[in-house]
């Protein structure tokens, strides 16, 4: 066996967690569901699945989502949980199995984003951003993935950001833990390439959504010129391409969307 490659069961037998798992059904979860690209992903993947956890904090935006997945076909169900808490993903496994189901593709979406000289923003407000772009998606991704291996199939779409490949003055603790999710993305879809496992890093550029719209970043964008000359785009557009791009699964137009978007959006 070549070093860093993941043993796989022998022919004929049945993984354990696949004979444990053997009455739930399998579900995508989607974190940061509630608005921007998360609630889009989640609209999009929604035609890919019969079950769904949508996850927020926002219950009522949650509630409607469902409401609109559910009338589509959907079992589209809601959590309303901070994943800067310790325990979100205790929570949130916890609450699959309740509902009678398992993890099968796991859309790192949430994220908190922070504008401002690193020295003058506080370092609570900082390091919560460290819990949800960093931490809690590590950790749902490592609390999902041994079990996708060992089925043999599942997806891990973990939302990264062009402001990965850059530094940015007035922005550095968002940008470095980007950097972080592109680089954990990429390290893992090599763990996992023979696995029928797919873990991909949606890396987008300045998207209208309600948690850019509070930032302001158009102000900060002289510290960044790069910032400044960024186009925004609007999350419903994220969802079009997407869409357009994908192929037959969920698993699979993850990749070609990223290409596809990246170049139409920030090319020229």
């Amino acid at each position: 066996m070549s070093a860093g490659s993941i043993q796989q069961p022998a022919p004929g037998t049945l993984p354990l967690v696949a004979r444990s798992e053997a009455k739930l059904k399998p579900a995508i979860v989607v974190t940061g569901a509630s608005s921007g690209i998360g609630h889009e992903l989640a609209r999009i993947a929604a035609s890919d699945c019969s079950c769904m956890m949508l996850v927020a904090r926002s219950q009522d935006a949650l509630a409607k989502l469902a409401e609109e997945l559910t009338s589509s076909g959907t079992s589209a169900h809601t959590l309303p949980i901070d994943l800067a808490n310790s325990d979100a993903g205790d929570t949130i496994e916890n609450a699959l199995k309740e509902r009678g189901f398992y993890c099968d593709v796991i859309v790192n979406n949430a994220g908190i984003c922070l504008a401002g000289p690193a020295a003058e923003l506080g370092r609570f407000e900082q390091m919560q951003l460290v819990d949800v772009n960093i931490r809690a998606l590590s950790e749902l991704t490592l609390r999902f993935l041994p079990g996708m291996v060992a089925r043999g199939r599942g997806g891990v779409l973990n939302l990264g950001s062009i402001g990965s490949y850059m530094s940015a003055p007035n922005m550095a603790v968002y940008h470095a833990s980007k950097a972080y999710v592109q680089s954990f993305s990429a390290a893992l879809a090599a763990e996992v390439a023979d696995t029928g496992v797919t873990v991909t890093c949606l890396s987008p550029g300045v998207v209208r959504t309600p948690l850019v719209d509070r930032l302001h970043l158009r102000e900060h964008a002289s510290s960044n010129s790069r910032l400044g000359q960024m186009r925004v785009t609007p999350p419903g557009r994220v969802g079009a391409v997407f869409a357009r791009a994908r192929a037959s699964s969920f698993h699979e137009w993850s990749t070609a969307f990223l290409r596809r978007f990246f170049f139409s959006c920030h090319a020229g």
